[in-house]
């Protein structure tokens, strides 16, 4: 089930540092929300704070509220694994892990999450997650093949499968077509908008063009300066953000006077 998620107020702090400032949204379930912006102004930093992964970093900790359906994610008893769980993360640089076989990547997150399964629903599961990355077709008679053999955006793919595996509700994407020539990018793409009939994706992007494309929802963030907190200026529907925001510096940066 994909899960609507409501942030408020939201400060995020590495030690004494504010790193972005007061950020309050809701992320629709069944869509794809966008994050845009410069480059240093906080979009990367937010989506890691929607499955907690900013905490791996040290010192770093938020104030105000994330919550997906009505489950407070940083309530006092919420553990951390647990949320990394439900909202799945895909990296900017496909990450297969080198030493393990396309098979072995899929199930991977399933055996780290201790789900015992017969061999028979293992690979069930690892057939499903590959069909709906888009991948199967390409790799299903050599599964035991290491990851790292694959093209770039194959990786990027089989990262996505590895993410829908252990069955997410929510999939956090940071420029996951950064690195992908244009024919990958469309692949990915077309993924994106077949995936969110079953999850809700927020993807940071440096294309606009790419926002525009796949996103229902756009967010954009700027920075006051160097040393400031990054801040969300206005979210709304990307037909509306690409044609008529409503705050000055979104249409600046969209006909690319900066950044």
């Amino acid at each position: 089930m994909a899960k609507r998620i409501e942030v408020k107020d939201l400060d995020i702090y590495y030690d004494k540092f504010l790193a972005v400032q007061g950020v309050s949204m809701t992320i629709q379930p069944r869509s794809v929300t966008a994050l845009i912006g410069p480059s240093g102004c906080g979009k990367s930093t937010f989506l890691r704070t929607l499955n907690r992964m900013h905490e791996l970093v040290p010192n770093a900790r938020v104030e105000g509220s994330v919550v997906m359906d009505d489950d407070d994610l940083y309530g006092p008893n919420v553990d951390p694994v647990n949320v990394r769980r439900q909202i799945g993360m895909v990296f900017q640089r496909a990450n297969p892990f080198p030493t393990m076989s396309i098979y072995d990547n899929v199930a991977a997150g399933l055996k780290l999450n201790n789900k015992r399964l017969k061999k028979s629903d293992m690979d069930e599961l690892v057939e499903r997650s590959l069909k709906s990355a888009n991948l199967w077709e390409e790799v299903k008679d050599r599964l035991n093949k290491p990851g790292s053999g694959l093209s770039g955006g194959q990786q990027q793919r089989l990262c996505i499968a590895r993410a829908i595996a252990v069955q997410p509700e929510v999939l956090l994407m940071d420029e996951p077509c950064s690195a992908l020539d244009p024919i990958s990018t469309q692949a990915i793409e077309d993924l994106m908008l077949e995936l969110k009939e079953n999850y809700t994706i927020v993807i940071v992007t440096h294309n606009m063009q790419q926002a525009a494309r796949v996103s229902d929802t756009t967010g954009f963030f700027n920075l006051q300066g160097v040393g400031k907190p990054g801040e969300l200026v206005e979210i709304d529907e990307t037909t509306k953000i690409f044609s008529t925001p409503s705050q000055k510096a979104t249409e600046d940066y969209i006909s690319g006077r900066f950044g």
